[in-house]
């Protein structure tokens, strides 16, 4: 949908956020091949016009760290700790099928899409073979979201398979600059001994991917930066999820190390993870996203988790925030986060067009006029995304996902949740 060449046009505001949030009033955007080519006003160009009275145009939203294939067990680990998830969902993720797998991640990049998440990074672990890998890669492309899919070994496996790994990355990924890019997800140091690790690492260096993984989440091993740095180990571009439990020395770490820290401010809440962390994290200078993390125990979009972000951090350490900086955070921050910094996140000329188009005049939004930044994180859902493009090509559009797949991965998911319920 759309042509190569679109005007967003008559937008009640625009909302950039390079270097920080600004809001510009009846405001166009021209895109031409996927790429933003100007931003202003009273824009004229030959190309398809998108109408934008009385919308809210921002950057797509980024999501650091979500399970994307647990859509299929929704909302089936609120009621428990830590512990009480990684029973349950590993449990159900070691009887998906393949197709489960692929319908699963497709219905989980689709939920992502309709709340206005153009890209997330999904930490994939329940790949028990080599098919559970293609499906999950096959899902994602499917979606039309731009994601890194992070191969990560199964909670319970006794071993990884590092060949499917190479394996994936030559026959997969030969290029970076697909809208599916790949990073490597392994246990870490917090739940992997020393030898694992190291060979983990050196693979990531091998393949020449980003690695993404688990620290400091409530009652796990400690000290696990500190660990790394002693091996020779700290990666920069390596994405940290939670930290809660991380001294402030080993965020420092990540910071001089070029790491990035993905916080899931929802789902730390709800399994006792720790005490929140984005003060914390801007305190040290950590370059920090946000992430949804399960839909297990959660809601899956941006809105609720930007409205937790704000709320918890209220009650944590260091700086009160602002709205300004939770939409950052949501957005450029994130971009950053993964390494993609140089191609999402704003609204800069050259950048890719991955915009989305919130409903100013809804209910529950207008008027909006007061603060329009304010308006889009505390007052939001996803029902207000008018339209979502990823690089220029439109996955929703009028308050509609486009995806022909949608209904039968929702039709899938189902089945598969009442097969899972039946063995319990």
């Amino acid at each position: 949908m759309f042509m190569d060449r679109l005007l967003v046009r008559n937008a009640r505001y625009i909302i950039d956020v390079d270097p920080a949030p600004v809001v510009r009033p009846a405001t166009d955007v021209l895109v031409e091949d996927g790429v933003i080519a100007a931003v202003g006003r009273d824009l004229s160009a030959d190309a398809e016009v998108l109408d934008a009275t009385d919308r809210i145009v921002l950057p797509g939203f980024v999501d650091t760290h979500r399970h994307t294939w647990q859509a299929a067990v929704r909302a089936s680990t609120v009621d428990v700790d830590l512990f009480g998830y990684l029973d349950r969902a590993h449990t159900a993720g070691a009887r998906f099928t393949p197709d489960d797998m692929r319908a699963s991640v497709l219905a989980g990049a689709l939920e992502a899409i309709d709340s206005g998440i153009t890209t997330l990074q999904d930490f994939s672990h329940a790949l028990y073979t080599p098919d559970h890998a293609d499906a999950t890669i096959d899902g994602l492309r499917t979606a039309g979201l731009r994601a890194v899919f992070g191969y990560g070994a199964p909670f319970r496996a006794q071993t990884r398979d590092l060949e499917d790994v190479r394996r994936v990355r030559a026959e997969h990924f030969t290029t970076d600059d697909q809208l599916v890019t790949m990073a490597y997800a392994p246990p870490g140091p917090s739940y992997s001994d020393a030898e694992a690790v190291r060979e983990d690492w050196l693979l990531a260096r091998e393949l020449a991917v980003p690695i993404t993984t688990h620290v400091g989440a409530g009652p796990v091993a400690q000290r696990p930066i500190a660990a790394l740095r002693d091996a020779d180990l700290l990666t920069p571009g390596t994405l940290y999820v939670h930290g809660n439990s991380l001294p402030d020395d080993e965020l420092r770490l990540i910071a001089d190390s070029g790491g990035a820290v993905a916080i899931t401010p929802a789902v730390e809440a709800q399994m006792g993870h720790g005490a929140p962390m984005l003060g914390r994290l801007g305190a040290a200078g950590v370059t920090t996203g946000l992430g949804v993390d399960v839909v297990t125990a959660v809601a899956g979009d941006m809105f609720s988790l930007m409205r937790a972000a704000l709320l918890s951090a209220y009650l944590g350490a260091g700086r009160r925030p602002t709205v300004a900086d939770i939409l950052y955070t949501a957005t450029l921050g994130g971009a950053t986060a993964l390494g993609l910094q140089d191609r999402i996140g704003s609204l800069a000329i050259g950048k890719q067009a991955d915009l989305i188009l919130v409903d100013a005049a809804a209910v529950n939004m207008a008027p909006v006029d007061y603060d329009p930044v304010a308006a889009v994180v505390t007052c939001a859902h996803p029902g207000n995304v008018d339209t979502v493009l990823v690089a220029g090509r439109a996955v929703k559009h009028r308050g509609r996902l486009l995806n022909s797949s949608a209904a039968r991965a929702i039709s899938t998911v189902r089945a598969t949740q009442a097969r899972l319920a039946a063995v319990n």
